[in-house]
């Protein structure tokens, strides 16, 4: 950009003059950047909304619409103390006799006491044992050898026995060397060997002051069949069962009907609250007058000013949007439409899930459905359990109707996010292509806007530099007559 020195000789503030002359044309810059922010503005709208919208289709009516999803299993366990039960989806419906017999165990050595002056950093030879002897040390299926060298200590050792796949430790208090399998059953426990006399002079061997105790299976009985783990827990015919202590108990599998009930209550705790956002970013009141600020306009606000001002303008930046009452509308007459089950067509009314009504309803919240019965609804609470005896009487009828549906809505969210061809992709609810582009047109429009600025500004810049030139001369002229005058 030239440098401009104006007002030299007519001592007008040109560039004053200038800018306010330019104002009407910098309002139209001003004004298509304005345009392109809150456009920016509602882009991100719609990105974050969608998102929710396609979780919602996506991972919850997805799992709403598989009726396997709601043929969840529960084993109930008459003596919880005795063992713990995870049912699996092949589990059978029935009731087992159970019998804890014993818990898993593991390998653990502790050693004998030795003498007083034997610290982590005491040598095994100046213990009287051997250098080269070897030390055999089989943990379940690994076997390694570990040979005592003139400079391995307490510690060392240790740390050899844990290189050897055991835990162990030196307790310095009691003088003990503590030895432990990893895991538990009778294949996973240890073994110590020597070739002379290490194991007797660290007080190791079974035949010292060592206490053994060795690494056993759990066992129990189901129906009378027994059965061994080399942990606590079985997998037995679907169940996965947790022996927690000897004792006996009859477990009982049967259908989770609270599963059920807990299914349907997240669906539309998730939909109530996406349905809810949605009408309350359509209805917002209007921001009319409102717009973004440029940076001359925030200058003369306080930053919290304009975070309120943008604010205003963000909570509405969707208002009557034709994208979300489009998705919006769709999902609401799915949710009227209800299923046909065993020939009858039927209604979430019939299970005493219903909207509470125009007047009853807090604002943007119309369209939100509450379960009649549910403890954690004060508006239903006090009213009958419609769900909860259907689900009691007739679980599959309920399954039925609850997957019939989620594959409605289903169908419905993915026809409304089919990609079109320079309209919007796959997976997106709104127009999020032609947004884009309309987005990107912006910087032309902005372009061409500056460039007339620019223009008009470059006109009046030459009408000033030629007064000043004439002003110049004139003043030279003048002040030759002056100098003619001043002569004689």
């Amino acid at each position: 950009m030239p440098i401009r020195i104006t007002g030299m000789n007519s001592g007008l503030d040109t560039e004053a003059i200038i800018t306010e002359l330019s104002k009407a044309q910098k309002t139209k810059v001003d004004k298509v950047k304005k345009e392109q922010t809150a456009y920016e503005w509602k882009r991100d709208a719609w990105k974050d909304l969608n998102s929710k919208i396609y979780k919602l289709f996506n991972t919850t009516v997805n799992n709403l619409r598989m009726e396997s999803n709601f043929a969840k299993k529960t084993t109930d366990v008459s003596d919880s103390s005795v063992a713990e039960v995870v049912t699996g989806g092949n589990a059978m419906y029935t009731a087992q006799d159970l019998e804890v017999e014993r818990l898993a165990t593991s390998g653990y050595l502790t050693g004998g006491e030795l003498a007083d002056t034997t610290k982590k950093t005491t040598k095994l030879s100046e213990l009287g044992i051997t250098v080269g002897e070897k030390i055999t040390v089989k943990s379940g299926s690994k076997q390694t050898e570990i040979e005592i060298t003139d400079s391995m200590t307490i510690e060392s050792f240790v740390n050899a026995l844990k290189g050897a796949g055991l835990e162990a430790n030196y307790d310095a208090n009691y003088r003990r060397i503590h030895i432990a399998a990893k895991d538990s059953g009778s294949a996973n426990d240890f073994e110590l060997s020597s070739t002379g006399n290490a194991l007797d002079t660290l007080k190791i061997s079974d035949a010292t002051a060592a206490n053994r105790i060795k690494g056993e299976n759990a066992r129990l009985t189901l129906n009378n069949v027994a059965y061994e783990s080399d942990s606590n827990t079985f997998e037995i015919n679907g169940l996965t069962i947790t022996a927690k202590a000897a004792g006996t108990a009859t477990m009982t599998t049967r259908q989770d009907t609270d599963g059920i009930y807990d299914m349907i209550k997240n669906f539309f705790k998730e939909y109530n609250g996406l349905i809810n956002e949605m009408d309350k970013l359509y209805n917002a009141e209007s921001t009319k007058g409102y717009e973004p600020l440029t940076d001359e306009e925030k200058a003369e606000l306080s930053d919290d000013e304009v975070k309120k001002w943008e604010t205003k303008i963000k909570d509405s930046i969707l208002r009557r949007d034709s994208n979300l009452s489009s998705i919006s509308t769709a999902m609401k007459n799915i949710m009227l439409q209800g299923a046909t089950v065993n020939g009858k067509q039927m209604y979430l009314s019939d299970f005493g899930i219903e909207t509470l009504g125009y007047f009853s309803a807090e604002k943007n919240e119309k369209n939100a459905y509450h379960i009649d019965g549910d403890a954690d609804d004060a508006a239903v609470s006090a009213k009958e359990d419609k769900l909860k005896a259907a689900i009691a009487s007739d679980p599959d009828s309920v399954i039925s109707f609850f997957s019939q549906l989620g594959q409605n809505l289903y169908t419905e969210m993915n026809n409304q996010s089919r990609s079109i061809d320079g309209v919007r992709s796959f997976g997106s609810f709104y127009d999020d292509k032609r947004m884009l582009e309309e987005y990107n047109s912006f910087a032309s429009k902005i372009k061409k806007q500056e460039a007339k600025l620019t223009a008009f500004q470059d006109r009046w810049y030459n009408k000033f530099t030629a007064m000043e030139t004439a002003l110049a001369r004139l003043q030279s002229n003048q002040n030759a007559v002056s100098g003619l005058f001043g002569g004689m």
